[in-house]
């Protein structure tokens, strides 16, 4: 099994983590995680430039799963009986990853549909969080997103997070942030 294809990314993003691990287990199998991460490596710079030793957080990031089930689905179980299944799991486990990660009051918001750049169709959740941190009095709010998808006859996981502002001089285009995010989710393979 290989690790999943994020074409395109563009210059600011770099690979900030590579990671095979079991993610949950199911009665009859467990399934585990290709996962690469990416991190905006210039906003990184310019917090860092702004508030010495604040560079070492998760500001931006994306991140594209592959799933393998071990052992493999039966015949004629296909990703469509396992979807919901799938679904709330990888809505739990991004949740709590968040958490893992220094996130505080992570909430699950709207849902909705959309379509992957090969025409995969895709439930996308939004998430907000907010992040404490030790230069700002108040944590700073983020947004996340998840994307749960089949490609062929496997799933993907796709998803990051981004702050919505920033209690310092550097600038944070949320809307702009959140189209990103979204179009590179769109985009894993």
């Amino acid at each position: 099994m290989s690790f999943p294809d994020v074409p395109d990314l563009g210059e600011e993003w770099s690979l900030a983590e590579r990671d095979r691990e079991t993610l949950f287990a199911l009665p009859t199998s467990s399934v585990r995680g290709y996962t690469v991460i990416y991190e905006d490596e210039p906003l990184r710079e310019a917090i860092t430039r702004t508030v010495s030793g604040a560079g070492d957080q998760p500001w931006r990031f994306l991140f594209a799963t592959r799933l393998e089930f071990v052992p493999p689905l039966a015949p004629g179980i296909g990703p469509a009986s396992m979807y919901p299944t799938v679904l709330s799991e990888a809505r739990r486990s991004f949740a709590d990853d968040l958490r893992e990660r220094g996130f505080a009051d992570v909430e699950r918001g709207r849902g909705e549909r959309m379509r992957t750049h090969a025409g995969n169709r895709a439930r996308l959740t939004k998430y907000t969080a907010r992040f404490p941190v030790g230069f700002a009095d108040e944590p700073i709010p983020v947004e996340a997103w998840l994307a749960v998808f089949v490609v062929g006859s496997e799933f993907r996981l796709a998803g990051g997070a981004f702050p919505t502002s920033l209690p310092i001089d550097v600038e944070v285009d949320r809307s702009r942030y959140r189209s990103e995010l979204i179009d590179l989710i769109r985009r894993v393979d």
